[in-house]
C-alpha cells in the first residue's frame, strides 16, 4: 500500500461503501481533491443553496470559485449519504464564530462535521453526537516556521520546537499548527481562544495530544487528537470530543493519487 493511502497508525484511506454506517464510537474523515473538470463543477453547483452560490461568485479567481463549489458540493454529498437525503435539501446554520452545522430539522441523527482545505485538497470530519474539528496544511519551506511559532505558539511549544534538530523543525511546526487549529475549530470559538493559551504535542513520532489548557485545565481530559496523513507533503490532524472512539479514513472514488501543486 502506498504512503498516500495510509492514515495514522496504519489506518487505510479506503473507498467507502455507498452509505457507510456511523456508530457513536466512530469518527470518519474523508479526503478529496478540489480540482475538477468543468462538467463536474457545474453538476456540483446545482446542489448548492443560493447563499453558497453567492459566496462562490465573490471569488476573484475562477480556480478559487471552482474549488469552493466542489468543496461545498462534496460536503453536501457526504452528509446526504449519512442522512439518506438529497444533497440539495440540506440546510446549514452557523455559530457565533462561524462554525457551520446542520439545521436541527434536517439532522435527526445528531451529525457533527468540520471541513478544512488547503489549496487543492480538503478533509471532511464527521461524527455523531460529539464535536469535531479538522485541519490540513500543505507543508512549505517558504513558511518562516520559527518566526511564526514565536508569535503564535505557547512558550512551551516554542521551546520544544527550538530544541529539535533543524532538519525536524519544519515538520514539527506543521504538526503543531494543524493540531492547534483542529482543536480550536472543534471548540467552535475561533481565535477567541488564544493560540498560546494551550499546548499540544509536536515532536516527530510523538502521539498527537492536547497537553495543557491554561484557561480551562479540564479541557485536557475532554478532547483527544489524532495525526492524519492524507497525502505526502501535507500535515493534518483531527480533534474529537471524548475518548474511546475509532477512526475510519475514506477517499472518494474521484480522488487522485496526488494533489496538484
Amino acid at each position: 500500500m502506498r504512503l498516500e493511502e495510509r492514515g495514522p497508525d496504519d489506518v487505510s484511506w479506503e473507498l467507502p461503501p455507498p452509505r457507510p454506517p456511523l456508530p457513536g464510537d466512530e469518527v470518519h474523515v474523508w479526503r478529496a481533491r478540489l480540482d475538477a473538470p468543468p462538467e463536474r463543477v457545474r453538476r456540483l453547483l446545482g446542489v448548492l443553496a443560493p447563499d453558497e452560490r453567492g459566496r462562490a461568485g465573490r471569488f476573484h479567481f475562477r480556480r478559487d470559485e471552482d474549488r469552493f463549489i466542489v468543496a461545498r458540493g462534496l460536503l453536501r454529498g457526504i452528509l446526504g449519504g449519512y442522512l439518506n437525503s438529497a444533497p440539495e435539501r440540506l440546510h446549514f446554520e452557523y455559530g457565533a464564530r462561524g462554525k457551520p452545522s446542520l439545521a436541527s430539522e434536517h439532522n435527526p441523527e445528531g451529525l457533527r462535521f468540520n471541513v478544512s482545505h488547503s489549496g487543492g485538497v480538503a478533509l471532511y470530519a464527521v461524527t455523531r453526537g460529539r464535536e469535531v474539528g479538522v485541519d490540513v496544511e500543505r507543508v512549505s519551506a517558504r513558511v518562516s516556521c520559527e518566526e511564526i511559532a514565536g508569535h503564535f505558539f505557547s512558550p512551551r511549544e516554542v521551546a520544544r520546537l527550538r530544541a529539535l534538530p533543524p532538519s525536524l523543525r519544519e515538520a514539527a511546526f506543521f504538526e503543531c499548527w494543524t493540531r492547534k487549529e483542529a482543536y480550536i475549530k472543534a471548540r467552535g470559538e475561533g481565535l477567541s481562544l488564544p493560540l498560546d493559551g494551550f499546548d499540544v504535542s509536536l515532536a516527530p513520532g510523538e502521539p498527537a495530544a492536547l497537553l495543557a489548557n491554561r484557561l480551562d485545565p479540564g479541557e485536557v481530559s475532554r478532547w483527544s487528537l489524532r495525526e492524519l496523513r492524507p497525502w505526502p507533503g501535507f500535515a493534518a490532524a483531527v480533534a474529537v470530543e471524548g475518548r474511546g472512539w475509532r477512526l475510519k479514513c475514506w477517499r472518494l472514488p474521484q480522488d487522485a493519487e496526488s494533489p496538484a501543486p
